[in-house]
């Protein structure tokens, strides 16, 4: 078969699957064969093992994904394989066994076909930093493909699969989304599937997540990492809120333009309205976001440990895994203070506004080997600048997605974000899917000039 089935959605290749229009096994040969082509420029995939994807065809059950290939993040072990982080060395052991991504994609009928890369220990939103070396941008290969759910996103974007499963901590999902010109969607915390991940019983803002081309897929995808459908509605008379600072502000002219005039086409689009909103002390919620996860990163680390560290892991990696040795305990108490207190705005806020939106990112994606960005008030890392409006949702819990809204000069992605209140992850995906309508979806069918190349024959 051409592998131009390939280039179908996750909820084209599953229908034409169930109707007996696409051999699920054809489908899965021809991924393997697009990996081998495509993955050398954007080392997206970082091991795919046929004789499991197999297995994992000739076992599935017929469910919504049903022979349709999936990537999964480094960061969710499988059976046969522990997963690594992208990093040298991890402070706790890891072994093969089952995760809750795993089973989730397996009880779909889904077949995971290879395993995304990811930016070290999750600790970056570029993806410029790896044990299996950098991700590429398939949009510009020499461009930072965000992370640290970089491979999965590449993968989408290259077309190599449809789907694919990432982990969003402080934005890992919606930065490569974002970065790649794709949807992302951050869950609810607690929503989707975290069993088997080594922070599921520390952690409190890490939530597993769907990226995909468009957010009828994340639908599809996320209700298979959910347990349940996610029912579409109807984001009629849509109440979006903005915030004038330094989040929405302080971007490149591109990215404020893209931004500005998708929220009017989203308006437009649900015949809602747009009204200004003040959210105080958002760089402390940011901060507070940082503090928490670096401290439950900490549990079961020994001084011992650290002065062991494999040389292989990258500078940044091994001064931040000490670093969180000196974090005072009343930082991070005064860290849950900060949740507490923006929990509570946000919930007056939502009760005046459906979404809050402002960009996902504040520059287009940086070159791989200086991920900074000019902003209008300065030169700031892409790690810096990017966290400014991505943490707030892991922080108190909150669904967030990314939408691609724009392409800039250089033809890089744009993108916008969407929160909602606190299990309103439905509500996100018919507010994106009605942005899609209202820009006649010329943003989710943009492909990077790599997806463009032409099919081969598998």
């Amino acid at each position: 078969m051409s592998v131009a089935a390939l280039d179908l959605g996750l909820r084209a290749q599953a229908a034409a699957i169930a109707a007996g229009e696409i051999d699920p096994s054809e489908l899965l040969d021809a991924a393997l064969t697009r990996i081998e082509q495509r993955n050398p420029a954007l080392n997206a995939v970082v091991e795919t093992f046929p004789e499991r994807s197999r297995e994992m065809l000739a076992a599935a059950p017929p469910g919504q994904l049903h022979g349709v290939p999936i990537v999964i993040k480094d960061e969710w072990p499988l059976p046969w394989r522990a997963q690594r982080f992208g990093a040298a060395e991890l402070m706790a052991p890891t072994a093969p066994r089952e995760s809750g991504p795993y089973r989730a994609l397996r009880d779909a009928g889904a077949v995971i076909v290879g395993v995304g890369n990811m930016h070290e220990l999750g600790a970056g939103s570029t993806g410029n930093t790896s044990y299996y070396g950098a991700a590429h941008n398939p949009w510009n290969t020499e461009r930072c493909p965000g992370g640290s759910s970089s491979g999965p996103a590449a993968s989408v974007a290259a077309r190599l699969v449809a789907g694919a499963v990432g982990a969003d901590g402080l934005g890992s999902v919606r930065f490569p989304a974002a970065y790649c010109g794709l949807t992302g969607l951050k869950p609810t915390f607690g929503r989707s599937a975290m069993e088997g991940h080594h922070m599921a019983p520390l952690t409190t803002l890490i939530v597993s997540g769907p990226l995909c081309a468009d957010a009828g897929d994340c639908r599809l995808l996320g209700s298979a990492l959910f347990g349940e459908e996610l029912v579409a509605g109807d984001a009629a008379g849509l109440r979006i809120g903005i915030v004038r600072d330094d989040v929405s502000e302080d971007v490149t002219a591109e990215v404020g333009a893209a931004c500005e005039a998708a929220i009017e086409t989203l308006r437009a689009e649900t015949g809602g309205e747009v009204r200004e909103i003040s959210l105080p002390d958002l760089p402390a919620a940011a901060l507070a976001a940082i503090m928490i996860t670096n401290s439950e990163s900490m549990s079961g680390t020994r001084p011992e440990q650290l002065n062991r560290l494999d040389p292989e892991l990258s500078p940044i990696a091994r001064g931040t895994l000490k670093y969180r040795m000196l974090l005072p305990a009343a930082a991070t108490a005064q860290a849950l203070r900060v949740r507490a207190m923006m929990r509570r705005r946000l919930a007056a806020i939502f009760e005046e506004v459906d979404v809050i939106a402002w960009p996902t990112i504040p520059a287009p994606a940086p070159p791989l080997d200086s991920p900074l960005v000019e902003l209008p008030s300065g030169t700031h890392t892409a790690d810096q600048a990017n966290v400014r409006g991505a943490a707030l949702a892991n922080l108190t819990g909150i669904p967030s997605i990314s939408m691609p809204v724009g392409l800039s000069d250089e033809r890089l992605p744009l993108a916008l974000q969407l929160q909602a209140a606190w299990g309103e992850n439905e509500l996100l995906l018919d507010a994106a899917e009605a942005l899609e309508r209202g820009n006649e979806r010329r943003w989710v069918e943009s492909l990077p000039p790599l997806a463009e190349a032409e099919p081969t024959e598998a």
